[in-house]
């Protein structure tokens, strides 16, 4: 029995370090796989019997050892889209299966991986080299993201629709002692998108008293005036230079109640054809230094003038923000958030099934998924325009590769002697 019993222990031997082998072969044929995890080799004995009196061969069995988390190198890449995770967690990722009348269709069981070198395909999906869909939470139109359903995120909105000017801010000094009248041009936009010139023209008209008057050329010129009284000559008095109340409109002009402290906003109506455009003109506030003022100079300065209009805009580009949002930039300057990019992380990571092309599923010993947002409960923040590096070492499997071999050699003399000894037994009857 311990002849035959050394000869299947050393021939179990040879088994489990071929396996080892086999691990090692696989993880340095990986060795610049993006997102790989390595196999370790984890080595158990089984006895078949092993007392205080005696103690008989068993044999031994390679078990592989795998490292989902253990991170491998962080590295920049020229691609702005790809991915990484400095931390815990995994991409959710979908495989498509199909399409249906041009709608591509996908598996309705839920991968995960650490392979972020994703690139937007033909058809809008951010997908990876091994062919996984990145998956997210769809935001809505604020941009805040739908955590109750999470899917493949696809670029559609190529078009972003133009916005009609609502808002103008205007910062400004008009001189205490000025006789002269100042104009100020201004670029808008209509509801078409369509640019639009408008002038606001500034004339004196008493002391610390202004009249302002707002024309465009595409609305018919002269839109109504209003006056403008700054310090004391606004009832009750406001402190010298600023804004103290509204007076005399025409027009569609109408001034905000006076109230220290207040937004001093004057609104009126546009129509550049398609009917009365209401646009709010935002001063400052009133009693305060700021947003226009009246103050000694030589000439009406301006500081700041904007407005919130935008005209038509076509896709640019797509990127990718550290809290995993993912936003369409557009030609005229604006983005639109379409997603955002969760991170889902296990309690066991490393008792997930390995499937082909970095990826994994969920099984009953990983424990559930648990989807959050990057840098959250646990999971890493995003690294975006890097990928992730395979964890394997070269210089380590070579290690594992000699020692593997020499015990595979090792155990080839135990079957050799035990044969030998074997056939040295059955001689013994001649």
């Amino acid at each position: 029995m311990s002849l035959f019993g050394s000869m299947t222990t050393a021939i179990s031997g040879l088994t489990a370090q071929a396996r080892a082998l086999g691990h090692v072969s696989d993880n340095v044929a990986n060795s610049q796989t993006v997102g790989f995890k390595r196999t370790d080799t984890n080595f158990v004995s089984f006895l078949t019997d092993s007392t205080q009196a005696v103690h008989r061969p068993g044999s031994v069995v390679a078990r592989p050892d795998y490292t989902n988390t253990v991170l491998g190198t962080i590295e920049q890449s020229e691609n702005p889209l790809s991915l990484a995770i400095a931390g815990q967690g995994f991409f959710s990722v979908a495989l498509p299966n199909g399409s249906v009348n041009g709608q591509m269709t996908f598996d309705e069981r839920q991968f995960f991986t650490r392979a972020g070198d994703f690139q937007l395909n033909r058809d809008g999906y951010m997908v990876n080299g091994a062919g996984y869909h990145l998956q997210g939470w769809a935001a809505n139109a604020v941009g805040e993201p739908d955590r109750t359903r999470i899917q493949p995120i696809r670029v559609s909105d190529l078009v972003f629709n133009p916005i009609g000017t609502s808002r103008i801010e205007l910062s400004a000094n008009l001189p205490a002692n000025g006789t002269a009248a100042a104009s100020t041009p201004l670029n808008v936009y209509d509801s078409l998108g369509t640019l639009q010139q408008m002038m606001l023209n500034w004339t004196p008209t008493a002391a610390n008293t202004w009249t302002l008057d707002i024309s465009a050329a595409g609305a018919g010129g002269s839109l109504g005036t209003i006056e403008v009284q700054f310090g004391q000559a606004a009832a009750p008095a406001s402190p010298d230079g600023t804004i103290g109340g509204f007076a005399n409109a025409t027009g569609t002009f109408a001034g905000a109640a006076t109230v220290t402290g207040d937004p001093a906003t004057i609104t009126f109506d546009a129509d550049f054809g398609q009917g009365p455009q209401t646009i709010t003109l935002d001063l400052g506030a009133f009693g305060a230094a700021r947003g226009l003022t009246q103050y000694a100079g030589d000439e009406y300065e301006v500081r700041n003038l904007a407005q919130d209009g935008v005209p038509l805009g076509a896709y640019s580009s797509l990127a990718v923000r550290d809290n995993g949002d993912v936003a369409i930039n557009y030609d005229n300057g604006q983005s639109r958030v379409i997603a955002r990019v969760p991170i889902t992380t296990f309690n066991n990571a490393d008792a997930l099934q390995r499937l082909d092309g970095q990826a994994f599923m969920r099984t009953l010993e990983s424990g559930e998924a648990r989807t959050t947002d990057p840098a959250s409960n646990g999971a890493g923040r995003l690294a975006v325009g890097s990928v992730e590096r395979s964890n394997v070492d070269i210089a380590a499997e070579f290690s594992k590769l000699i020692v593997a071999q020499r015990a595979y050699t090792a155990n080839t003399r135990i079957v050799t002697a035990s044969d030998e000894m074997l056939q040295d037994t059955i001689n013994m009857r001649r």
